[in-house]
């Protein structure tokens, strides 16, 4: 070949590979942008809230852009990120018109750095593109890579089931998927109805949409509510959904009322897979990832497992509304795994689960349980609960974490009565020895062996009650105590706080003590005659606190933290016939107060009515890892006079803050206090300090020469509710249980909670 031919092939060729090139960015579809308002939104969010750029933009009081244009969506979002690094003036204007306008690749170098340093080199900024639009898939890449790998907001891949555009009645910029309802605003997600996308959210704010991960989509474990000319209408997460029957489904009869998986193919409807398997039995246990159901063992959970409940009104729930020692529910199964939790019936309060801690009250699990029966009874174990023995009066059992039976799972001991059945002498309780009624369940746990006692209510308050208020108290104050403990202890099983270890309660003071002291025929009187009564306020269980004593007025339900208007029923009051509040929140009013032990209350004639502690500087300032302590002064108080916030400083200037009623008490209790009472008995300094019901004043100097500081209080306890002396007090003037406690929890109701359930 001659060296022109070749120059002239060789070029052709060349001049082809251009031609094919060019046709290629031709054809090419231009890569889709993203609004600089949605990329702010998205960037703002990796780092805060919504509420917290909200928040942000109200302290700073002024924004970047114009009055007419500062209430528009993206504007709390480009505020924050023009103050804190994100958004660059210069590059962006603070306009309604530059934020609808695309991002650019300058400006997309400086927001993929605001999400972490390194991801700033993930855009490659040139002279020639800086100015040109960035490409929304790529910033989304960025965007799901930071977020999978710092502390952004949570990745999630969700169905979209509705919008506002195809949902009646839903609120405004709320979407609803199969992860959960989200605020979606400024964000277009229609075009997604039905499929499966990858979003980002943060606070139950969506900061975006990543991609689309498919067209077609499968509602899994969906509940069936109707159907009705050829449609069908399925409860998918907090909405309603209506489609089309497929023509495999003339009529769709045999799909009603059924747990069903929907395949759909780019929003139609094409096959329904029903689920008709269904077990029932009671809940023993609820874990993460299973339900352990009497006579079934541990049975796994589907990924999609859901809980509906199905009588009266339909509500979707979750599994933390699954009760333990209930059999409220049939689930539905497939394939070996539990999809779903169908709750069929109210709960009736009859049973309650208690886990019983150590002889210190200080751990859930033991190394070794032995116990006594008192009679007969039935033992059984392994993985199905399948395996029976039958075990006479009299027999001892010792149990540790070792032994083979608990291979299975869980050992059962029912006796056949159901009182006072088994012993535990493994366990000493103030009583001596305690005994238990009902059935006995031993279980692996973390660390050792878990001991729930399963007991008919009736019977647990008997044993709480003489434990929360001396037996020799009058008869209607013990009502009192044990309506209390009733609603308190129905309030705790619907909260399922053990369900773990298949229980709702333990036995300290974390809840009620059980079984500490033995009972005794007064407080069996007040139970039995209160049977089944609970408070209630609009038809719910109330939130029944109690506490020992007073300091002649009470607080309100935000001693807790909040602002009180959950619990309208807990009102700070003085406690005597005139039932008036006070107003004790400065400290010049309250001291006043604290500080007289003749202010006539109910409660006034018993001992820590009124107290006083001293405390010596270099005491506090070595508990508190200080130097001595120079000041303590108290800064805000609650209703009633509750210390709410309490600064200490030492001669160094350190500061110690405390905030809230039981951090203060944390922070004052001491085993060298000294506690004075107003009988004037002494008692040695606790843990926590008797009530937060303070003032404090400097006395003196000490002979090591640091400050002394006198503590004056009233009351023993965190104030909230019923004062149990004050209901003592109350009662002693001949007042019914009824009258005490309409008095401590205003507007409440009597209900008998044995005849119904909860609907």
């Amino acid at each position: 070949m001659s060296r022109k031919s070749f120059i002239i092939r060789f070029g052709g060729i060349f001049a082809l590979v251009f031609v094919l090139i060019g046709l290629i960015l031709w054809l090419e579809p231009e890569q889709e942008g993203i609004s600089r308002a949605q990329a702010a939104k998205a960037a703002a969010l990796f780092q805060v809230s919504r509420e917290e750029c909200i928040q942000y933009s109200e302290e700073k009081g002024s924004s970047h852009f114009s009055d007419k244009e500062k209430n528009n969506w993206y504007v709390i979002y480009m505020d924050y990120l023009y103050d804190h690094g994100g958004m660059n003036l210069e590059y962006t204007e603070s306009t309604a018109r530059a934020a609808q306008q695309q991002l650019t690749y300058q400006e997309a170098r400086l927001l993929a750095g605001f999400l972490g340093e390194r991801y700033a080199d993930r855009v490659n900024v040139n002279s020639s593109n800086r100015d040109e639009p960035y490409p929304a898939n790529l910033w989304w890449s960025i965007y799901e890579e930071a977020a999978s790998k710092e502390s952004g907001p949570e990745v999630m891949e969700v169905i979209l089931y509705g919008t506002p555009a195809n949902v009646e009645g839903a609120e405004s910029w709320t979407c609803y998927t199969s992860g959960g309802d989200f605020r979606f605003e400024g964000l277009a997600l229609d075009q997604y109805l039905d499929q499966k996308i990858l979003i980002f959210v943060r606070d139950g704010e969506m900061a975006g949409v990543g991609r689309l991960i498919s067209e077609d989509v499968t509602y899994e474990n969906v509940w069936v509510e109707n159907v009705e000319d050829g449609e069908l209408a399925v409860h998918a997460g907090s909405i309603t959904r209506t489609f089309p029957l497929p023509d495999s489904e003339k009529n769709g009869e045999n799909v009603l009322h059924n747990i069903v998986d929907l395949t759909l193919e780019k929003g139609r409807l094409t096959k329904i897979t029903i689920k008709k398997d269904r077990i029932t039995g009671k809940v023993l246990s609820v874990g993460e990832d299973y339900i352990e159901i009497e006579g079934y063992g541990q049975v796994p959970l589907a990924p999609a497992f859901r809980v509906y409940k199905v009588y009266g009104e339909y509500e979707e729930q979750s599994k933390s509304d699954i009760l333990v020692g209930y059999d409220l529910q049939e689930f539905v199964a497939a394939d070996g795994k539990l999809c779903a939790a169908l709750i069929v019936r109210p709960f009736q309060a009859d049973r309650i689960r208690v886990l019983l801690m150590d002889n210190n009250f200080q751990n859930i699990t033991h190394s070794q349980v032995t116990v006594t029966l008192n009679c007969d009874a039935v033992m059984t174990y392994g993985e199905k609960e399948d395996k029976e023995e039958t075990v006479k009066a009299g027999t001892q059992l010792t149990f540790t974490p070792e032994d083979e039976i608990f291979s299975g799972g869980r050992v059962v001991i029912t006796p056949s009565s159901e009182e006072e059945g088994i012993r535990i002498d493994s366990l000493n309780r103030s009583q001596g020895t305690p005994v238990y009624g009902g059935s006995l369940e031993i279980c692996l746990a973390e660390n050792g062996l878990a001991v729930i006692n399963d007991v008919l209510l009736e019977e647990y308050l008997k044993k709480v009650v003489p434990s929360e208020m001396p037996a020799s108290y009058e008869l209607e104050a013990l009502k009192a105590q044990a309506v209390c403990a009733r609603t308190y202890a129905y309030r705790q099983i619907m909260g399922n706080s053990y369900s773990q270890y298949g229980a709702h309660v333990d036995d300290s003071t974390n809840y009620q003590v059980y079984n500490n002291i033995a009972t005794n025929s007064r407080t069996d009187q007040a139970v039995d005659e209160t049977y089944g009564k609970i408070l209630c306020y609009n038809g719910e269980p109330v939130e029944a606190y109690y506490y020992s004593t007073s300091c002649g007025h009470g607080t309100d339900g935000s001693v807790w933290g909040s602002d009180g208007s959950s619990t309208p029923y807990l009102q700070a009051v003085e406690l005597r016939d005139q039932r008036g509040t006070r107003d004790l929140t400065s400290n010049e009013a309250f001291s006043e107060f604290i500080k007289n032990p003749d202010v006539p209350a109910y409660d006034s004639s018993f001992p820590m009515y009124r107290w006083t502690a001293l405390y010596k500087g270099t005491t506090l300032g070595n508990q508190l890892g200080m130097s001595q302590i120079d000041s303590i002064q108290i800064e805000e108080r609650g209703p009633g006079g509750v210390a709410k916030k309490l600064v200490i400083t030492d001669v160094d200037g350190n500061t110690r803050t405390c905030q809230g009623q039981m951090d203060v008490r944390r922070t004052l209790g001491s085993s060298e206090l000294e506690i004075e009472r107003k009988d004037g008995t002494s008692v040695e300094g606790l843990s926590l300090l008797p009530s937060a019901f303070i003032t404090v004043e400097e006395v003196g100097t000490a002979r090591d020469g640091s400050k002394l500081f006198e503590i004056y209080g009233g009351g023993y306890g965190h104030g909230a509710g019923m004062s149990q002396n004050g209901a003592q007090g109350m009662a002693r003037e001949g007042k019914t249980f009824e009258e005490i406690l309409n008095f401590f929890y205003q507007g409440t109701d009597l209900e008998d909670k044995s005849l119904q359930g909860n609907g």
